[in-house]
């Protein structure tokens, strides 16, 4: 990497952890009131999406007269890469309308992000899984353990230390895991295979934000290309596995296989799973990697009391707590690792700032 490439991926970093943004920045005639309505409006999507998407799915994968869940997930899959061509055909149409890259298929490419491919679907299978079988009240607590993952892999895979704060983090996220199997085992409601799915779930999150780092070159880093790809990779991989398991059969002999309702909100379950990753990427440009992350988990809080509220749970303050642990613990090791980020961005910048000023010992650094 040469020192301009150095000098723009800091800058870059300083202006994601600061929560600053071009785009405003740009426009310095834009009053508070109306950047403040663009982002309340944003954030207000991002929610909007994602609880949506976590409920739709969970209708979609609790029916009683189809189990099904891979192909529901191919679906899915499937709906990704055919929005993926429309976007592609409105961006080439009406260019000032629609911003999205050229995507053709190239087997290269395609191999290349095969192993992250993957990882991919055994990441959205097992999430799934856990969501069919603990329900959306569990599946935050369920789910939460992909921070510790990340830790832990990033250790092993990466050889990266973590500090004694974050690991502290890491602690209170497994404390509210812990109590809030207990306090769903102590209610009779504990799925013992959701909460399996949910921890193989969690370490798949992980390992695919470490091995999409790998494979981006292959696309040109850009995200959407790796969402085409991935997903036209998955819909190959489910096939077999689909028929592994026998839910070919079981679509077949399925009341409702005719059914445009049906249909319909399997298209709705893909449309949204597609609008996910467009609405993340909205958040974080308009706010920062930390506001993202602080949504992230007030929008999980709400989704919790959303379910509990809508299925007339009684739950317990033992159980309640669980759900705080796990949220605050996330939480804290957001903003720790936001610090972190930060201080060593600024070091960077200082050591670059004093190779400037004496050229003849970086040159001799430079081999």
């Amino acid at each position: 990497m040469n020192r301009s490439q150095q000098l723009k991926r800091s800058g870059i970093l300083r202006m994601a952890l600061s929560g600053s943004d071009t785009t405003l920045q740009n426009d310095q005639g834009e009053t508070f009131l109306l950047r403040a309505i663009r982002i309340a409006a944003v954030v207000a999507l991002y929610w909007f999406v994602s609880i949506t998407m976590v409920f739709l799915n969970n209708y979609l994968l609790d029916s009683k007269e189809l189990s099904a869940p891979l192909f529901v997930t191919f679906f899915q899959c499937l709906v990704t890469v055919v929005l993926c061509w429309l976007m592609q055909l409105l961006s080439t149409a009406c260019p000032w309308l629609v911003d999205f890259p050229s995507v053709k298929f190239n087997p290269k490419t395609s191999r290349e992000v095969l192993p992250l491919s993957v990882i991919f679907i055994c990441m959205i299978t097992f999430n799934n899984l856990c969501l069919k079988n603990v329900g959306v009240a569990f599946y935050t607590v369920g789910r939460s353990l992909s921070t510790v993952f990340n830790v832990a892999l990033s250790y092993v895979v990466l050889k990266q230390s973590t500090s004694l704060r974050a690991l502290l983090c890491c602690g209170v996220i497994l404390g509210g895991f812990w109590l809030g199997v207990d306090q769903e085992n102590m209610a009779g409601a504990l799925s013992w295979s959701g909460v399996f799915f949910g921890v193989l779930a969690s370490a798949f999150v992980s390992l695919n934000a470490i091995y999409t780092k790998k494979v981006m070159p292959a696309v040109d880093g850009n995200i959407w290309k790796l969402s085409y790809y991935n997903n036209i990779n998955a819909c190959v991989l489910f096939i077999p596995l689909i028929l592994v398991f026998g839910e070919f059969g079981r679509l077949a002999s399925f009341s409702r296989l005719l059914d445009l309702g049906f249909w319909g909100m399997m298209t709705l379950g893909g449309v949204f799973g597609f609008a996910i990753g467009y609405v993340t990427g909205l958040q974080i440009k308009y706010t920062s990697p930390l506001t993202h992350n602080v949504s992230g988990t007030a929008k999980a809080c709400t989704q919790t009391v959303i379910a509990v509220v809508f299925n007339s749970y009684s739950k317990s303050l033992l159980w309640w707590t669980s759900n705080m642990l796990v949220l605050g613990g996330s939480s804290a090791y957001t903003w720790v690792k936001s610090q972190e980020m930060k201080k060593n961005a600024q070091r960077d910048s200082q050591d670059q700032a004093r190779e400037k000023l004496l050229p003849g010992k970086s040159s001799n650094l430079g081999v």
